[in-house]
């Protein structure tokens, strides 16, 4: 006879607790146990287990050959790229962010421009009313497209009505405000979230439907609930950006139909979410060649090179502890390249203030940018700007050496094509790119105390 059972789950990991404690033990959050009841079967029967059979599972060879799945192209060209060409039917996509971002007015847009195309598209709301999403689609001028609404939160008439229509995309915003009657916990708890997002995947592997989930994100810009979410899916997006700034970064950590890592950049507009073809010009518009401390960095996001500045201020400090503030890129990062220009160039950065950011909102994470920030910094230091239409990449080591950065071909072409003529490069390791290298001056250093001596020979 099935017995009732109480644990208490951590809300921000998933680990189960036997008994309720102030403090995660896995994790460390605070307050983050909930009660959760849930039934336990007593011992197995004897025809289930090692002795019981399951149905025979069909096997294939390695070398089968099936075709590519078929695409469905939204005509939004960076939503496309981003999930790598478009939709693939069947797959299972998860969509995160912080509130307020853009992800439902990007969504409603995909959603309006893949109806267009014929595909029955329905969008269930569990935060909104109907008539919220209508006010919405009229600011984004998307009330004509036959996208089907639906304010639902039961998962159960939810299934049942997707059973019934058979639809080809369908967008459930969001997966925390959906719940299980199998399930005796609230809505957003991590047992709820698990389960809903299951029964949503195998929905779509079974009927071949495209399904997209918006996901709630913690403080720490994690997807809330249990990590094993993002594993059942194929495609996990992050929707990036500053409230300050109108760019919007929709980036894949996570896709099993294209490449992982891949960006599209978006403008924020008064009608909706408008695709950048050209970011690195976007990052650039409105950019003071003048100003120390100013560096143009030539990154890779994904497949295609970008352009982005980064601003540094060294300043003196007027406390006893100096500070480092960050704004786009690692602080650890930060503080070994800092480490590296006092240890090995000499440059006394302890009692300075330092602040970097990265315009324009985009976050960079690639080792490739420690020569441009290394640069930025002492050109503030030194209070000499780095040369116009000058481009700067390369990875700096712990013993002050520059090290080769992969793809150095398609970033000095991106930089040739808006204009730039000076790199500040590492000795290229791969093999030589004629067209680039004719096209720009590369200044090669393999060593940061060169970099130093090159905007103050007195500094190193």
């Amino acid at each position: 006879m099935a017995r009732a059972s109480v644990k208490y789950v951590c809300q921000s990991c998933g680990t189960v607790h036997s008994k309720w404690a102030g403090q995660c033990s896995d994790c460390g959050a605070w307050n983050a146990l909930s009660e959760e009841s849930n039934q336990t079967a007593g011992p197995p029967s004897k025809s289930v287990g090692a002795g019981g059979k399951g149905r025979r599972v069909e096997l294939s060879s390695l070398s089968a050959n099936e075709p590519p799945p078929v695409r469905v192209q939204s005509g939004i060209g960076e939503f496309d790229r981003v999930l790598g060409d478009g939709l693939v039917p069947g797959s299972a996509i998860l969509v995160g962010g912080d509130p307020g971002i853009g992800k439902s007015t990007l969504l409603l847009q995909a959603a309006a421009a893949i109806a267009r195309t014929g595909a029955k598209t329905i969008y269930v709301s569990g935060e909104e009313a109907r008539a919220q999403i209508r006010l919405r689609a009229a600011r984004l001028g998307v009330s004509d497209s036959e996208v089907l609404l639906a304010a639902e939160t039961s998962l159960r008439d939810i299934l049942t009505t997707l059973d019934a229509e058979k639809p080809g995309l369908v967008i459930i915003d969001s997966i925390q405000t959906m719940w299980s009657d199998t399930i005796e916990s609230a809505p957003g708890s991590v047992s709820q979230v698990r389960a809903c997002a299951l029964e949503l995947t195998n929905f779509a592997k079974r009927r071949g439907v495209s399904v997209i989930l918006v996901g709630h994100v913690t403080k720490e810009g994690q997807i809330a609930g249990p990590r094993v979410v993002e594993h059942m899916v194929d495609t996990v997006l992050y929707c990036e950006g500053e409230r300050g700034h109108q760019f919007r970064i929709l980036r894949a950590v996570k896709n099993r139909f294209g490449p992982a890592d891949e960006i599209g950049v978006f403008e924020m507009t008064g009608t909706g979410m408008k695709e950048v073809s050209n970011p690195s010009a976007l990052f650039l518009g409105d950019r003071d060649e003048r100003a120390p401390g100013s560096v143009v960095f030539a990154g890779i996001e994904g497949t295609r090179p970008v352009l982005v500045e980064f601003q540094a201020l060294v300043a003196q400090s007027a406390l006893g502890t100096s500070r480092r503030a960050v704004v786009g890129w690692d602080s650890g990062r930060l503080a070994m390249v800092l480490a590296v220009l006092e240890a090995r160039c000499g440059l006394q950065l302890g009692a300075f203030d330092v602040y970097l950011n990265v315009a324009g909102g985009l976050r960079i994470s690639e080792p490739a940018a420690d020569l441009a920030v290394a640069a930025a910094l002492i050109s503030s230091y030194t209070n000499n700007p780095v040369p116009a239409r000058t481009v700067v990449f390369g990875e700096i080591s712990l013993s002050g050496a520059i090290r080769p950065v992969a793809q150095s071909g398609a970033r000095l072409r991106e930089a040739q094509k808006l204009g730039f003529d000076t790199v500040f490069a590492p000795p290229r390791g791969e093999g030589k790119d004629g067209k680039a290298a004719d096209a720009v001056h590369i200044e090669e250093f393999d060593e940061l105390r060169n970099l130093v001596e090159r905007f103050d020979p007195e500094a190193a």
